[in-house]
């Protein structure tokens, strides 16, 4: 393993690495209590074991999403890019990045009169995405900025908290909420859509292959180095949400919290004092950059492919802007949208990367793929609507008998079902075409 990988792997790391990855461990740590482990088990198969099988698939076709989407009909290979693009750029995903440096990084400096006014949050947006949008222009840079400078500043920081804490424990671990009691590896799983990096990974894998490709790395030699560097952000990954969950399990004696992001800083705050709030600012403020500079890069890449006639440094100037807009909507209100919309593409996410992963196995029929996506976008589509408060009770009903429907995984029988029926219209047609030719 080279320098070269390891310094990809770090910025795959920091790419996946922002807003949500902060907030959440710390949120699940808290509340999961006595039931941390299992929690954690089932968001580390999301939050990690996921975007790392997607940069796995799309190290093994080359082609990045479009090509992997296209093994399913060219309507679905337009269609859910855009969607996909959309939720984790500038709807959604960069404005949160902007957001939460604000929440993390800027509030707890303010006076409470200033930070509830609306322009510091402006002001801080300004500035945010004005730095975004000048390390996005080069992206030939980007393994250089942030692989071998950013990265390594954050995970000084998060060590020095982990070394801390180590020495210095905070409390036992605490009591578990009643959402965590019942199955909290399933309750882990789900809490690990929210951090949109299986679906954030789909646009990053392009921008690690053409990382890799920039030094003249093609054919298996690339495939084996991204993985390489996929494996290098998962262990950096999955030790540090170790770290912040164990944090948030541990902080009970400082009370309840409404987010991770609060856990936090009262964490930080207990162990270094003061100095605390610095230290913690700089670390928020340094992981939502990267992640809000891989996202821009990640669609402006994108919508040069679909909009040719637009340049690439207009593409990112537009999502610059757009989600700075976004981005003063306010945190509470972009989570509360984005729920719904993650809890309906995320299923469709998954299945794709799996069947991309057993493409070999079933022979890259296209009917497998139509058949598992389109009952899986049955019932995760009506998981969205829920989550958006929207129910129907006639179709609920007869859902409700799937397995783990409660738990929000209802999707998965009728996704195997649907790969089974896709691969039995294959042989049927087969059969078909062979008495025919007979």
């Amino acid at each position: 393993m080279n320098k070269r990988t390891v310094s990809v792997g770090l910025m795959l790391f920091a790419l996946f690495f922002g807003a949500g990855n902060l907030i959440f461990p710390p949120q699940i740590g808290q509340s999961a209590g006595g039931e941390v482990w299992p929690a954690m088990l089932g968001f580390f198969i999301t939050g990690v074991g996921l975007p790392l099988l997607a940069i796995i698939a799309m190290a093994v076709t080359g082609g990045g999403l479009q090509g992997l989407t296209e093994r399913v009909h060219p309507v679905f290979g337009i269609v859910f890019p855009i969607i996909l693009y959309a939720a984790i750029g500038p709807l959604f995903g960069i404005p949160r990045t902007g957001n939460v440096a604000y929440e993390m990084g800027v509030v707890p400096f303010l006076p409470e009169r200033l930070a509830a006014q609306p322009l510091p949050l402006f002001l801080t947006t300004i500035v945010f995405f004005g730095v975004t949008y000048w390390l996005c222009l080069n992206p030939s840079k980007l393994v250089d900025r942030i692989g071998n400078i950013l990265t390594p500043a954050l995970l000084i920081i998060i060590g020095a908290v982990m070394v801390k804490a180590s020495i210095d424990p905070i409390g036992p671990i605490g009591a578990t909420a009643e959402t965590y009691e019942n199955n909290p590896m399933t309750k882990g799983f789900m809490d690990g859509y929210l951090t949109m990096d299986t679906l954030g990974a789909l646009a990053f894998g392009i921008v690690v292959i053409n990382a890799v490709k920039q030094n003249g790395v093609t054919g298996k030699r690339m495939t084996r180095m991204v993985i390489q560097a996929g494996a290098i952000a998962g262990i950096c990954l999955a030790a540090v949400y170790f770290v912040l969950a164990y944090l948030g399990a541990t902080s009970h004696s400082l009370g309840s919290a409404e987010n991770g992001g609060q856990i936090l800083n009262a964490v930080v705050y207990e162990l270094f004092g003061p100095s605390g709030n610095v230290l913690l600012g700089a670390a928020v403020v340094l992981a939502c950059l990267t992640t809000s500079i891989g996202l821009i890069t990640a669609c402006a890449q994108y919508g040069v492919k679909v909009f040719p006639r637009v340049s690439y440094k207009k593409i990112v100037l537009l999502l610059s802007i757009f989600s700075l807009a976004v981005a003063n909507i306010g945190l509470n209100q972009l989570i509360t949208v984005s729920v719904p919309v993650l809890t309906a593409i995320y299923p469709l996410a998954i299945v794709l990367i799996v069947l991309s992963l057993v493409h070999p196995a079933i022979k890259g029929r296209a009917e497998v793929y139509q058949g598992s996506l389109l009952l899986t976008a049955a019932v995760s589509a009506i998981d969205g609507l829920k989550a958006a408060g929207i129910e129907i009770s006639m179709v609920e009903s007869v859902l409700r008998s799937l397995p783990m429907y409660t738990e929000g995984l209802g999707w998965l029988i009728p996704a195997v079902i649907g790969a089974f029926l896709g691969y039995g219209m294959t042989l049927v047609s087969s059969n078909s075409k062979l008495k025919t030719e007979n």
